[in-house]
Protein backbone atom coordinates (compact mmCIF):
# COMPACT_ATOMS: atom_id res chain seq x y z
CA UNK A 1 0.00 0.00 0.00
CA UNK A 2 2.73 2.43 -0.92
CA UNK A 3 1.36 5.89 -1.71
CA UNK A 4 2.90 8.28 -4.22
CA UNK A 5 5.19 10.54 -2.22
CA UNK A 6 3.80 13.57 -4.07
CA UNK A 7 0.15 12.60 -3.68
CA UNK A 8 -2.12 13.67 -0.85
CA UNK A 9 -2.67 10.93 1.75
CA UNK A 10 -6.05 9.28 1.28
CA UNK A 11 -8.67 8.86 3.99
CA UNK A 12 -12.10 7.28 4.21
CA UNK A 13 -14.52 9.43 6.20
CA UNK A 14 -17.72 7.94 7.61
CA UNK A 15 -20.40 10.57 6.94
CA UNK A 16 -23.87 9.99 8.34
CA UNK A 17 -25.29 13.39 7.42
CA UNK A 18 -25.22 14.62 10.99
CA UNK A 19 -23.41 17.40 12.81
CA UNK A 20 -20.50 15.32 14.10
CA UNK A 21 -19.54 13.60 10.85
CA UNK A 22 -19.77 16.89 8.94
CA UNK A 23 -17.27 18.33 11.39
CA UNK A 24 -14.94 15.35 11.05
CA UNK A 25 -14.99 15.66 7.26
CA UNK A 26 -14.04 19.33 7.56
CA UNK A 27 -11.19 18.42 9.90
CA UNK A 28 -9.81 15.71 7.63
CA UNK A 29 -10.09 17.96 4.60
CA UNK A 30 -8.32 20.81 6.41
CA UNK A 31 -5.51 18.42 7.36
CA UNK A 32 -4.82 17.84 3.68
CA UNK A 33 -6.31 14.39 3.16
CA UNK A 34 -7.78 13.29 -0.14
CA UNK A 35 -11.21 12.47 1.25
CA UNK A 36 -13.52 9.62 0.30
CA UNK A 37 -16.83 9.82 2.16
CA UNK A 38 -18.87 6.74 2.97
CA UNK A 39 -22.53 6.57 4.01
CA UNK A 40 -24.86 3.66 4.62
CA UNK A 41 -28.42 3.05 3.57
CA UNK A 42 -29.01 0.50 6.32
CA UNK A 43 -32.78 0.59 6.68
CA UNK A 44 -32.83 3.57 9.04
CA UNK A 45 -36.10 5.38 9.61
CA UNK A 46 -34.42 8.79 9.33
CA UNK A 47 -33.51 8.48 5.65
CA UNK A 48 -33.22 12.25 5.21
CA UNK A 49 -29.72 11.88 6.64
CA UNK A 50 -28.60 10.17 3.41
CA UNK A 51 -29.55 13.25 1.41
CA UNK A 52 -27.73 15.36 3.98
CA UNK A 53 -24.61 13.19 3.70
CA UNK A 54 -24.55 13.66 -0.05
CA UNK A 55 -25.06 17.41 0.37
CA UNK A 56 -22.26 17.68 2.95
CA UNK A 57 -19.84 15.75 0.73
CA UNK A 58 -20.76 17.78 -2.35
CA UNK A 59 -19.69 20.96 -0.53
CA UNK A 60 -16.13 19.84 -1.29
CA UNK A 61 -15.58 19.54 -5.08
CA UNK A 62 -12.63 17.18 -4.62
CA UNK A 63 -14.43 14.67 -2.38
CA UNK A 64 -15.66 11.30 -3.68
CA UNK A 65 -18.87 10.06 -2.05
CA UNK A 66 -20.17 6.49 -1.89
CA UNK A 67 -23.33 4.95 -0.40
CA UNK A 68 -23.37 1.27 0.56
CA UNK A 69 -26.69 -0.51 1.09
CA UNK A 70 -27.09 -2.80 4.09
CA UNK A 71 -30.28 -4.31 5.46
CA UNK A 72 -29.85 -3.94 9.20
CA UNK A 73 -33.62 -3.51 9.41
CA UNK A 74 -33.84 -7.23 8.61
CA UNK A 75 -32.49 -8.01 12.09
CA UNK A 76 -34.10 -5.02 13.82
CA UNK A 77 -33.40 -4.58 17.50
CA UNK A 78 -33.33 -0.78 17.40
CA UNK A 79 -35.82 2.06 17.25
CA UNK A 80 -33.85 3.34 14.27
CA UNK A 81 -34.38 0.18 12.20
CA UNK A 82 -37.71 -1.12 13.52
CA UNK A 83 -40.71 1.17 13.12
CA UNK A 84 -42.56 -0.82 15.80
CA UNK A 85 -40.10 0.44 18.43
CA UNK A 86 -40.78 4.05 19.41
CA UNK A 87 -37.98 6.61 19.49
CA UNK A 88 -37.81 7.96 23.07
CA UNK A 89 -38.72 11.63 23.36
CA UNK A 90 -37.38 12.11 26.87
CA UNK A 91 -34.13 11.04 28.58
CA UNK A 92 -33.85 7.34 29.50
CA UNK A 93 -31.54 5.28 31.69
CA UNK A 94 -28.88 2.94 30.32
CA UNK A 95 -28.17 2.21 26.67
CA UNK A 96 -31.17 3.59 24.74
CA UNK A 97 -33.31 1.66 22.26
CA UNK A 98 -31.90 3.87 19.49
CA UNK A 99 -28.64 1.90 19.74
CA UNK A 100 -28.25 -0.14 16.54
CA UNK A 101 -26.56 -3.47 17.41
CA UNK A 102 -22.92 -3.55 16.21
CA UNK A 103 -23.51 -0.65 13.80
CA UNK A 104 -20.10 1.01 14.05
CA UNK A 105 -18.33 -2.35 13.91
CA UNK A 106 -20.13 -3.09 10.65
CA UNK A 107 -19.61 0.41 9.24
CA UNK A 108 -15.91 0.43 10.06
CA UNK A 109 -15.49 -2.99 8.47
CA UNK A 110 -16.87 -1.73 5.16
CA UNK A 111 -14.76 1.42 5.48
CA UNK A 112 -11.69 -0.71 6.15
CA UNK A 113 -12.28 -2.73 3.00
CA UNK A 114 -12.66 0.41 0.90
CA UNK A 115 -9.55 1.91 2.50
CA UNK A 116 -7.53 -1.11 1.40
CA UNK A 117 -8.84 -0.81 -2.15
CA UNK A 118 -8.01 2.92 -2.24
CA UNK A 119 -4.64 2.59 -0.57
CA UNK A 120 -5.80 4.74 2.35
CA UNK A 121 -4.25 4.35 5.77
CA UNK A 122 -6.69 6.56 7.68
CA UNK A 123 -10.37 6.12 8.51
CA UNK A 124 -12.19 8.97 10.24
CA UNK A 125 -15.32 8.46 12.32
CA UNK A 126 -17.32 11.08 14.23
CA UNK A 127 -17.95 9.16 17.45
CA UNK A 128 -18.10 11.11 20.70
CA UNK A 129 -17.99 9.98 24.31
CA UNK A 130 -18.84 13.24 26.10
CA UNK A 131 -22.20 14.58 24.93
CA UNK A 132 -23.59 11.39 23.42
CA UNK A 133 -26.38 8.83 23.79
CA UNK A 134 -24.27 6.25 25.62
CA UNK A 135 -23.72 3.82 22.74
CA UNK A 136 -20.96 1.27 23.55
CA UNK A 137 -19.43 1.56 20.07
CA UNK A 138 -18.77 5.28 20.48
CA UNK A 139 -16.26 4.87 23.31
CA UNK A 140 -12.48 5.31 22.98
CA UNK A 141 -12.03 1.68 24.10
CA UNK A 142 -13.93 0.52 21.05
CA UNK A 143 -11.95 2.70 18.64
CA UNK A 144 -8.63 1.51 20.11
CA UNK A 145 -9.69 -2.14 19.95
CA UNK A 146 -10.91 -1.78 16.37
CA UNK A 147 -7.66 -0.17 15.25
CA UNK A 148 -5.76 -3.12 16.71
CA UNK A 149 -8.08 -5.49 14.85
CA UNK A 150 -7.64 -3.58 11.58
CA UNK A 151 -3.88 -4.02 11.74
CA UNK A 152 -3.99 -7.80 12.17
CA UNK A 153 -6.95 -8.48 9.88
CA UNK A 154 -5.82 -6.82 6.67
CA UNK A 155 -3.25 -7.30 3.92
CA UNK A 156 -2.16 -3.71 4.49
CA UNK A 157 -1.54 -4.28 8.17
CA UNK A 158 0.30 -7.57 7.68
CA UNK A 159 2.57 -5.89 5.13
CA UNK A 160 3.58 -3.27 7.69
CA UNK A 161 1.29 -0.38 6.79
CA UNK A 162 -0.20 0.95 10.01
CA UNK A 163 -3.91 1.68 9.65
CA UNK A 164 -5.34 4.42 11.86
CA UNK A 165 -8.92 4.81 13.07
CA UNK A 166 -9.18 8.51 13.78
CA UNK A 167 -11.91 9.75 16.12
CA UNK A 168 -11.01 13.42 16.69
CA UNK A 169 -14.27 14.25 18.47
CA UNK A 170 -14.03 11.56 21.15
CA UNK A 171 -13.25 13.87 24.04
CA UNK A 172 -14.97 17.05 22.88
CA UNK A 173 -18.26 18.43 24.14
CA UNK A 174 -20.96 19.13 21.58
CA UNK A 175 -20.32 22.84 22.03
CA UNK A 176 -16.60 22.38 21.33
CA UNK A 177 -17.42 20.35 18.22
CA UNK A 178 -19.70 23.09 16.92
CA UNK A 179 -17.14 25.80 17.66
CA UNK A 180 -14.39 23.94 15.83
CA UNK A 181 -16.66 23.12 12.89
CA UNK A 182 -17.79 26.74 12.65
CA UNK A 183 -14.18 27.85 12.44
CA UNK A 184 -13.71 25.40 9.55
CA UNK A 185 -16.76 26.76 7.73
CA UNK A 186 -19.13 23.84 8.27
CA UNK A 187 -22.68 24.68 7.17
CA UNK A 188 -24.68 23.03 9.94
CA UNK A 189 -27.95 23.94 8.26
CA UNK A 190 -27.11 21.21 5.73
CA UNK A 191 -26.91 18.51 8.42
CA UNK A 192 -29.61 16.23 9.82
CA UNK A 193 -29.15 14.77 13.31
CA UNK A 194 -32.71 13.89 14.36
CA UNK A 195 -33.49 10.19 14.91
CA UNK A 196 -36.94 10.66 13.39
CA UNK A 197 -36.48 13.48 10.90
CA UNK A 198 -39.20 13.74 8.27
CA UNK A 199 -38.57 13.39 4.54
CA UNK A 200 -37.70 17.07 4.33
CA UNK A 201 -35.05 16.68 7.01
CA UNK A 202 -37.00 18.59 9.65
CA UNK A 203 -36.21 17.60 13.22
CA UNK A 204 -38.62 16.50 15.94
CA UNK A 205 -36.85 18.56 18.59
CA UNK A 206 -37.61 15.90 21.22
CA UNK A 207 -35.33 12.90 20.70
CA UNK A 208 -31.97 12.42 22.41
CA UNK A 209 -30.01 13.55 19.36
CA UNK A 210 -32.10 16.70 18.98
CA UNK A 211 -31.67 17.54 22.65
CA UNK A 212 -27.87 17.14 22.56
CA UNK A 213 -27.65 19.15 19.34
CA UNK A 214 -29.80 22.01 20.65
CA UNK A 215 -27.89 22.19 23.93
CA UNK A 216 -24.63 22.18 21.99
CA UNK A 217 -25.55 25.22 19.93
CA UNK A 218 -26.76 27.06 23.03
CA UNK A 219 -23.54 26.30 24.93
CA UNK A 220 -21.38 27.23 21.94
CA UNK A 221 -23.14 30.57 21.55
CA UNK A 222 -23.87 29.74 17.91
CA UNK A 223 -27.27 30.27 16.29
CA UNK A 224 -29.05 26.94 15.82
CA UNK A 225 -29.86 26.50 12.09
CA UNK A 226 -31.90 23.34 12.64
CA UNK A 227 -35.29 23.19 10.93
CA UNK A 228 -37.93 21.78 13.28
CA UNK A 229 -41.26 20.19 12.39
CA UNK A 230 -43.08 22.37 14.90
CA UNK A 231 -41.43 25.61 13.75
Amino acid sequence: MNQDANALPKAVILVSGGLDSATVLAMAHAQGFECYTLSFDYGQRHRAELIAAERISAAYPDVTHKVVTLNLDSIGGSALTDIDIAVPESPTEGIPVTYVPARNTIFLSIALGWAEVLGALDIFIGVNAVDYSGYPDCRPQFISAYESLANVATKAGVEGNHLRIQAPLSNLSKAEIIQQGSQLGVDYSATVSCYQADNQGRACGLCDSCRLRKEGFESAGVADPTRYKLA
